[in-house]
């Protein structure tokens, strides 16, 4: 059976959280070679994938800073996609937000996956062989009216939505075809912890979450650019 991404070098971020360690397990099954940028000075006791002979983690990564985005990325030698699932999640009314929860959701969600664009973006001209980046926005980020209570965390997904229409436009020339997905709410047990009285049957379980982005980000897809897919399962 063909592999996809067989000896294909992926960028995954947010690797240590519920979706990027889906789709890095969805990766690794299709023959990728990983590289996980980890914030921490070390990786989490009992990382999944520490030690596994195709992952690359990088520790002491911050997201949100330009210098260490660009050294990671540097270091990742043919890069093929780079996927972008780091993020948080912040709910409040507008009346409680302060600025520095309106700050950190813009820093956590929009400009982690701004600078890990750029630096994919520059990689990948400079190898001239084309590419695939994935990013992360949510309903609220292309619903507006689902972020009631939740105006940050909507904003700053609306915010990585934009980048991706805009850098789908810009590096088309080049075959590198940027897309987003748009998740509802995911199944997964910090998910249904908070909401123990939700129908879990409605939301979309992490396996196909992951499988969904590594379409895009995969050879297979060969025009697919620009688009923001909304992955709402039953909800």
């Amino acid at each position: 059976m063909t592999r996809s991404f067989e000896g294909r070098h992926v960028v995954v971020s947010g690797a240590t959280g519920s979706l990027g360690a889906a789709v890095t397990r969805h990766l690794l099954g299709e023959g990728a070679v990983c590289h996980l940028p980890v914030s921490r000075a070390k990786a989490p006791e009992g990382f999944e994938f520490a030690g596994h002979e195709r992952v690359h983690i990088a520790t002491g990564v911050d997201l949100t800073d330009a210098r260490a985005v660009d050294a990671f990325y540097k270091a990742v030698p043919s890069l093929w996609a780079s996927i972008h699932s780091a993020g948080g999640f912040d709910m409040a009314p507008i009346d409680k937000v302060d600025p520095d929860q309106f700050g950190q959701m813009m820093d956590i969600n929009a400009k982690t996956a701004f600078l890990c664009c750029r630096a994919a973006a520059r990689s990948m001209l400079a190898g001239k062989a084309g590419g695939r980046i994935v990013n992360v926005s949510a309903r609220a980020g292309i619903e507006p009216r689902k972020g009631g209570g939740m105006a940050a965390y909507a904003a700053s997904k609306a915010a990585v939505a934009a980048l991706t229409f805009a850098l789908a436009e810009e590096l088309k020339g080049a075959d590198i075809l940027v897309n987003a997905v748009a998740p509802s709410t995911l199944d997964t047990r910090a998910n249904r912890a908070d909401m123990p009285k939700a129908d879990f049957a409605k939301w979309v379980s992490l396996e196909a979450a992951a499988a969904a982005i590594a379409h895009l980000a995969s050879p297979a897809n060969l025009v697919t650019s620009g688009t923001v897919a909304a992955l709402y399962g039953r909800a």
